[in-house]
């Protein structure tokens, strides 16, 4: 039997799924249309728990970013992911802006945790781990630096 009520199913979904962690807007209407709701049933229910404050991509840019910070991810990653998730770049770059002095310090750790603290010994070891790094999502001038830094 259908909902004689759509946008109260939408919204009572919505509000299930936001309970268990922050959504964007693109994410939430991604997974109501994959549950059989029209876009233009979502788009208004949406709207109405943006303007009470239930969707909130500032918030949820500054917890993504401080997670996978925590993780060890580098700012490149994580604003590949936050613009995936549909976040503009206005509303990622203050949080990620707002790391700058300490990205180098969380490259050394990450760097460390996994290759310890001894330098690269040669060519192959350097490009090693100059992949793993990008691949986390640092800068190729910051992890040069990482690698040379025993130089």
């Amino acid at each position: 039997m259908a909902d004689p009520d759509p946008a109260a199913a939408i919204e009572r979904l919505a509000l299930r799924l936001l309970a268990t962690r922050e959504h964007s807007r693109l994410e939430l209407v991604r997974k109501l249309q994959m549950r059989g709701y029209p876009a233009d049933q979502i788009d208004p229910v949406l709207s109405g728990l943006a303007a009470q404050g239930a969707i909130d991509e500032a918030r949820l840019a500054e917890s993504y970013v401080a997670e996978r910070v925590g993780k060890g991810f580098g700012p490149l990653r994580i604003h590949a992911e936050l613009r995936d998730k549909g976040l503009s770049d206005t509303a990622i770059d203050p949080y990620l802006e707002a790391m700058n002095e300490e990205w180098p310090a969380l490259l050394a750790a990450v760097h460390d945790r996994r290759f310890g603290p001894t330098p690269p010994t040669d060519h192959t070891e350097i490009g090693r781990r100059g992949r793993f790094l990008q691949q986390r999502g640092f800068p190729p001038e910051m992890i040069h630096r990482q690698l040379r830094r025993h130089d």
